[in-house]
């Protein structure tokens, strides 16, 4: 039941999506774990001395068809999900985890795994050797191999429960997204929102056979109703409604999970020998320790709080000057601050928006990177796909060698979470003499074309797309050895650095040029508005900054303590935003159940890697800057000692090796407008 091997082979062997039928997954992820076991066993089995070849490498190349199939199902689980699928969810994720404790407990493969480490300095290895023999080695002994069979057998249980419960909040967060509709039929209940989300929030009322408009929790519809409604109190019921999800007392609640989750992670790291879940993560980190990352935090919070809370007094004043606000609220927030922008700047994205067509931005992103790296994207129409949004791509080098397959998925649907992300359907690896390339997507969740209009982009939408393309090219120039070392398998908060830093391209007149285009006219951006998106990058920076860490923090009071007393999941919360907070408390909405980054995707202990890797990124574009934002010089020295090196070094090395030093704060804290020259 192998999936994959079809009767009808395709182009660069993508995945076939419309040949696979959901309820193959299960019997075929049983078949693979049955032979991938095999493959376990004759390492484990083998004679011979252990040796870096026949243990090591033999272990990298195993399970690799289970792998790709599970990596298709768990996307289709975010991208194109649906009842069945999260059904199977439930039933795959456990026999996943139990397979990996298998594997990562089998003591007479740890056996061969440490001999092969304890004389690694015997070994004539390569540099991307020892980074695998040591991931191989920690992979086992961070994860139970030196524990007696109880305490295994407890890791077990631990890791099953958590496999199902991140699964379940996933599920409870999609759902509640979904559920909510705010439906309105009078005209002063739209009034101030755009022309652009009202016809976008018409044409999902037609979809529902419903006059009027309606407005979901989805980004395109609620992030332009929060910002231009000038009904208060529809915003205020937006807000909450957002900022409730999951936090209803109800069946999609998940305040008792997020408790649950947090103790058991703290559970599985005591039982490893680790104080916390933090201190466990994090010991593979650039930041290495808890207390290095509060105190990372706490520096650039010292640094944002006062330009916060004047930018805070500064709003408050233009609220209650403007339509008399004696308090401001956090549904007042995006769209006073909407409101100062335009004053202050005469810039609002409906004025930015014509000049963003979403067809316009991908060519400009593919335009930079060509300029950057010499790439070139080619649509093609001949590789299947999970749905017909989704848009796909060859990419190849100036010498015409083939580089990646490239997905693009833009557009919100119902069996789509929230966000915006990049993923991996094949990784790059070199095997038995033959390199094989890989299979990149990004997932976006822009508005989508109406009658009237093509998928127009918000400034802020720009810069998502660059974002995820950071993250692609990384993946796509990836030229290893090893496929866990490839592309984006790097340290968590290494991993942002491609995609931050082409961020900064959005920002500059001579990248605007190439993309930045009337979708009716042709014409360029206007100097005045490059000018103005300059002026305003640090508009409210302060604000922004405290949020972002805000979020880090709380983060962190989950993970860097012991959270077995916490019962309150809403007073915990309330004293981790305690240093922080600038708008008044709101009893109705709490982060953590629907803070899905920590408490479903990669990001526990993790999410402070956001502003972490600013600081790298902020540096890294400082040296395109000395030298020309299209230097090719540059460039390459980015491809070749970051992007293709993926995590076969320490992210310092190679950021050294690229940067000729260590990164400053300075780049970052002066961009943010928190640095005067």
């Amino acid at each position: 039941m192998n999936i994959l091997n079809t009767n009808f082979p395709t182009k660069h062997t993508t995945a076939p999506f419309s040949k696979i039928n959901v309820t193959d997954f299960i019997p075929a992820i049983e078949e693979e774990i049955v032979r991938t076991k095999e493959e376990i066993n004759r390492i484990t089995n083998n004679t011979s001395l252990p040796t870096f070849e026949n243990t090591i490498e033999k272990l990298e190349y195993s399970g690799q068809q289970l792998d790709r199939i599970t990596s298709i199902f768990f996307n289709l689980n975010s991208a194109e999900t649906n009842e069945t699928i999260q059904k199977l969810a439930q039933e795959i994720s456990p026999k996943l985890t139990e397979f990996s404790n298998d594997i990562t407990l089998n003591e007479d493969l740890f056996k061969r795994v440490k001999h092969v480490y304890e004389n690694s300095e015997n070994l004539a290895l390569s540099t991307e050797q020892k980074t695998l023999l040591d991931k191989k080695f920690k992979g086992f002994s961070r994860n139970g191999a030196n524990l007696p069979e109880d305490k295994k057998e407890q890791l077990r249980e631990i890791d099953k429960k958590l496999s199902k419960l991140s699964l379940t909040f996933g599920e409870n967060v999609l759902a509640e997204t979904n559920k909510f509709k705010l439906h309105l039929t009078d005209e002063k209940d739209v009034a101030g929102i755009p022309n652009g989300a009202l016809e976008a929030a018409k044409a999902i009322a037609k979809s529902e056979n419903e006059e009027g408009w309606i407005f979901t929790l989805d980004y395109p519809s609620y992030i332009p109703f929060m910002k231009y409604a000038d009904n208060r109190e529809l915003r205020q019921q937006m807000a909450t409604a957002f900022g409730s999800k999951s936090f209803k007392d109800d069946e999609l609640d998940n305040k008792a999970n997020v408790l649950k989750i947090a103790k058991l992670r703290h559970e599985r790291a005591n039982l490893l020998g680790y104080k916390t879940h933090a201190h466990f993560v994090l010991e593979e980190r650039m930041a290495e320790t808890p207390e290095k990352v509060i105190s990372f935090l706490n520096e650039l919070l010292e640094k944002a709080k006062p330009a916060a809370e004047r930018e805070f007094q500064q709003l408050s004043n233009f609220a209650k000057k403007l339509d008399g606000i004696e308090q401001l609220q956090s549904w007042d927030s995006s769209y006073y601050s909407e409101k100062l922008k335009q004053e202050l700047f005469n810039l609002d994205d409906e004025k930015l928006k014509p000049y963003f067509k979403l067809e316009n931005i991908i060519e400009g992103a593919f335009t930079v990177a060509n300029k950057l790296f010499d790439l070139r994207f080619e649509q093609v129409f001949d590789i299947d796909t999970y749905h017909e949004d989704v848009k796909t791509y060859e990419v190849y080098d100036s010498q015409n060698n083939f580089v990646s397959v490239f997905y693009a998925d833009f557009h919100p649907r119902k069996g789509k979470r929230n966000g915006a992300w990049m993923t991996s359907y094949k990784s790059q690896q070199r095997k038995d003499g033959k390199v094989e390339r890989p299979h990149v997507s990004i997932v976006c969740n822009f508005t989508k074309p109406t009658a009237s209009k093509p998928s127009l982009l918000t400034f802020n939408e720009v810069t998502t797309l660059f974002h995820e393309f950071g993250h692609a090219l990384h993946g796509m120039l990836a030229d290893t050895t090893y496929p866990s070392l490839s592309g984006t398998s790097v340290f968590w908060d290494f991993v942002e650095l491609p995609s931050q830093v082409l961020e900064n391209w959005c920002y500059e007149a001579e990248a605007l040029a190439i993309f930045a285009r009337h979708y009716e006219t042709d014409e360029v951006i206007p100097m005045e508005f490059i000018e103005k998106i300059k002026a305003s990058a640090t508009f409210l920076e302060g604000m922004a900054t405290m949020r972002q860490l805000s979020f880090g923090l709380l983060d962190m009071s989950w993970h860097g303590i012991d959270p077995t007393a916490i019962t309150d999941l809403k007073a915990h919360e309330q004293a981790a935003f305690e240093n922080t907070r600038l708008f008044p408390k709101n009893p109705k909405t709490a982060m953590s159940t629907a803070f899905s980054h920590i408490f479903q995707g990669g990001y526990s202990s993790g999410y402070y890697s956001y502003k972490w890797a600013e600081v790298l990124d902020a540096d890294a574009f400082e040296y395109f800057k000395e030298n020309g934002i299209f230097s090719k010089e540059i460039a390459s020295k980015f491809a070749t000692h970051v992007l293709s090196k993926g995590g076969t070094e320490h992210p310092m090395t190679l950021y050294k090796r690229f940067r000729g030093e260590a990164p400053k704060p300075d780049a970052l804290l002066k961009r943010a407008g928190l640095l005067v020259d």
